[in-house]
This record gives structure tokens, C-alpha cells and sequence, in this order.
């Protein structure tokens, strides 16, 4: 899975300066989200936006495929950036084992995740054995879990468990966080990770209250990372999960979604003496690459890579052609 963005397309012989998209997103729904960004995979019919109530209305069935109504963040989030996100939720109704062969609750899930990878087909519950479907990586989730009746263990409160899978698969989670979602309740769900300590915190209140319900850390252990770039509200399948089933109607408001400056920020290019250079703001942990085409059809390195600085770097073709030259910068995510 290659971890890339690319940025700035630029005649050789033009000057060209791109400034970054700022770092937080708000949705409050009272515009249609299809114009700001948001896309549905899967089940269209799981998600509906509503413009009298001005919220976005969702069916969580893991009798169907998983589903997304889901925004690409423009960069790749890994464990040493910080970043949050914040949204209210709210049901009108919530049942587990709604099929009776899976008696045990699968999540409603809002989180990160790494796009290609969950459109993959994974089985985000509990996989047969062997599985016959990939298991999830590279997701940074809130999960709730509604009341339900396990026939070996006996009944399991309603709780959350916020969740860190990390790219080797190594999982992460905070469990026995036991909270009830009152059907007809907005909570207001607040998700930070914190780069310094590695840790993703949830907290949850009542919209417009500081009183805290539940406070849920989780931390990423030794040295597990992950790669996200997308923020999704997720219905997840029970097809190839033998012991979990859902359905659960509610709405979700007020997203809230705060993420580091883009890798490539302020591109400006132009020639220094007969070589083509560009100047840009960059950010650690990522390596840069500038890349020159002349007919869009293929690209080609044009520069070593480099390790970003933090500051500004400048990347210079030294064996540019003689005839004209389109130019992009390379950021991955190593």
C-alpha cells in the first residue's frame, strides 16, 4: 500500500504557489455534504441527509455490505502526528443479534481508516476460522457496543470501546467502558490522539455540557504505528462474522475533524540558472520527491528524495529536457 500525496503540477517555464487546505473540517449539515467533500460507498441507502433537521440519518445493517459515508483528509495521519475529532450521536433505536445465528453485538463505528484497505472486503467483527476475508488494519475508531445476550457468557452491558489497529494488524483498545446511549439522546463524542504520549483519548458529554460520562484512554503499544486517510461513519457486515449481528437507526451531527497542516504546503517554482527548482514547506516523517512528466501519461523522478526538515526544502532538476516539462512533488509517507 503506497503511502503517497502528490502536489503542484507546474509548466517548467511558469511560477506557481499553492497554499495549503486549512487543518480542521466542521460538517453541521446544513448544506447538502455531497458538495463538501462527502461520499457514500456501499449501501447508499444507509445514509441519508437530512435538510429539515439538518443532520445526516444512518442505518447501521450488518445484513449489508459495509457501507461508508465517509471524507479522504488530503494527507496521511500516522502515530506521530496529533489530531481529533469531534461529532454528536444520537439513536432512536439500537438491537444486537438481530440474527439470531449471531447473537452477540457487532459496532457502530465513526473513525479513521486507511480507504483502500476497507473497501478491501474486510470482516471488521469477530472472522470465522480461517478467515475467509481480510482482517482490518490501519483504523483509529470509536466504537459503541449495544446490551446483549452472549448463550456461553451470559448478558454484556452496553459499552464503548475506542480502538488503534495498527499496520501489522497489532490491536490496541480500551475495554469495560460501560455506558448506556439512551434511545432519544444526543452524546457529544470528542476523540484526540496525542503524539507525545501516543495516546487517543475519548471523552463523552451531553451536547453543550462539560459534565463527563465516560472517559476512555487508549495508548499504542511498543512500537506499533498506523496509516489513515480517511474519516468514515461506518455500517460493517456481519457476511463472514459467525458470532455478531446489528441494526441500529440514529443520526450524527456536528463533525468536527482537526488534522496537522498538509506535508506539501506554499509550492513556488522557477529556474535557477538552466535547472527548474521548486520551494516548499514540509513537515518531519515524510520524504519528498520531485517528479517531471511531458505528456501526463507517466511520471519520472526528477530529484532525489529527501527527508523533510520541517521548514522549507528545495528540490532541483539538474537534467532537465530540452523541450517542456511538467513538474509535481512527491510526499509518502515512509
Amino acid at each position: 500500500m503506497p503511502n503517497i500525496r502528490y502536489w503542484a503540477p507546474a509548466l517548467a517555464s511558469a511560477f506557481i504557489t499553492v497554499h495549503a487546505l486549512a487543518g480542521t473540517v466542521g460538517e453541521n449539515f446544513a448544506v447538502n455534504p455531497a458538495t463538501r467533500g462527502w461520499q457514500i460507498y456501499g449501501d447508499t441507502n444507509a445514509f441519508t441527509w437530512d435538510s429539515t433537521n439538518q443532520n445526516l440519518r444512518v442505518t447501521w445493517d450488518s445484513s449489508k455490505p459495509n457501507s461508508y459515508f465517509y471524507r479522504p483528509l488530503g494527507t496521511i495521519l500516522a502515530r506521530d502526528d496529533d489530531f481529533s475529532v469531534s461529532f454528536d450521536l444520537k439513536f432512536s433505536d439500537i438491537v444486537a443479534g438481530v440474527n439470531t445465528n449471531k447473537p452477540d453485538a457487532l459496532e457502530v463505528a465513526l473513525g479513521f481508516f486507511n480507504f483502500a484497505e476497507a473497501t478491501s472486503g474486510i470482516v471488521r467483527g469477530s472472522p470465522a476460522f480461517p478467515p475467509a476475508y481480510p482482517d482490518p488494519k490501519n483504523l483509529v475508531e470509536f466504537d459503541y457496543f449495544p446490551f446483549f445476550i452472549d448463550p456461553i457468557y451470559g448478558p454484556f452491558d452496553p459499552s464503548i470501546a475506542p480502538t488503534i489497529l495498527s499496520t501489522n494488524y497489532n490491536f490496541d483498545g480500551a475495554f469495560g467502558y460501560y455506558l448506556t446511549f439512551t434511545n432519544g439522546v444526543a452524546y457529544h463524542v470528542q476523540m484526540s490522539y496525542t503524539s507525545a504520549d501516543s495516546t487517543l483519548n475519548t471523552v463523552i458529554t451531553l451536547p453543550g455540557q462539560t459534565n463527563v460520562l465516560i472517559s476512555a484512554p487508549v495508548t499504542v503499544s511498543g512500537s506499533n504505528d498506523f496509516r489513515v486517510d480517511t474519516f468514515s461513519v461506518s455500517s460493517y457486515t456481519d457476511n463472514g462474522d459467525p458470532y455478531d449481528s446489528l441494526l441500529a437507526h440514529g443520526t450524527v451531527d456536528n463533525v468536527v475533524i482537526t488534522t496537522p497542516p498538509p506535508p506539501v504546503q506554499v509550492v513556488t517554482g522557477g529556474f535557477a540558472g538552466n535547472a527548474w527548482q521548486v520551494q516548499f514547506g514540509n513537515r518531519t516523517n515524510w520524504l519528498y520527491t520531485l517528479q517531471r512528466t511531458g505528456d501526463f501519461q507517466s511520471w519520472q523522478p526528477a530529484s532525489a528524495t529527501v527527508a523533510g526538515n520541517g521548514t522549507v526544502l528545495s528540490l532541483t532538476d539538474t537534467n532537465a529536457p530540452a523541450t517542456k516539462a511538467f513538474y509535481r512533488v512527491s510526499a509518502q509517507r515512509p
